[in-house]
């Protein structure tokens, strides 16, 4: 009987041997920083913004759809609808008109990035207002969110973008803005 308890004790030690064999690893220990991860979503990918090739026409004001930017800012602000696009490259491009109450006004032709959160100017209405300046282009750069006009941060978190992609198309877009559908107003539904 002696032997077969002995036996019993090895073939048991033997097979958990083999279990304990079966989770250690060979390989050496990683130098990889299990804390960075990311997500796939939040890979940088190759990207590469749209040629612009040709400037939108000037604002009409009967194109203008205007939106809240801030109580405390006394400037309207308003988009050229005609002239709002989606980018294959994720840009929603427009047309923004910024009017002061005694009526003076700043347009700009911009672009908002949804993936990276930024803005970037392609042109100006030039001195004469019959025309676009394009030397007051500039690349992107971080919206604020702090500043009394920050239209940029209006459009983004309003109407233009929501988990870092546009909400929809330039027609979704412009007919939320014209039923003032905000996106924490579309989000509560």
């Amino acid at each position: 009987m002696k032997v077969n308890a002995s036996l019993a004790v090895i073939a048991a030690s033997a097979a958990a041997l083999a279990v304990l064999a079966g989770c250690s690893s060979n390989k050496a220990p990683s130098t990889q920083d299990d804390g960075v991860f990311t997500y796939l979503l939040d890979r940088k990918p190759n990207w590469t913004e749209e040629k612009i090739d040709t400037m939108p026409p000037l604002p009409q004001a009967s194109n203008l759809v205007a939106f809240n930017v801030s109580q405390n800012t006394p400037l309207t602000f308003a988009v050229d609808k005609t002239t709002l696009t989606v980018g294959k490259d994720g840009v929603i491009r427009y047309v923004i008109v910024a009017t002061s109450p005694a009526g003076a006004r700043n347009v700009n032709y911009e672009g908002i990035r949804c993936d990276t959160y930024e803005w970037r100017r392609y042109a100006s209405i030039n001195d004469d207002q019959n025309g676009w300046d394009q030397g007051s282009a500039f690349d992107f750069k971080r919206i604020e969110n702090g500043e009394l006009n920050a239209y940029q941060a209006a459009l983004y978190q309003d109407y233009f973008c929501t988990s870092k992609l546009p909400v929809g198309t330039a027609k979704q877009i412009v007919n939320n803005m014209e039923y003032k559908r905000t996106q924490s107003v579309i989000n509560l539904r």
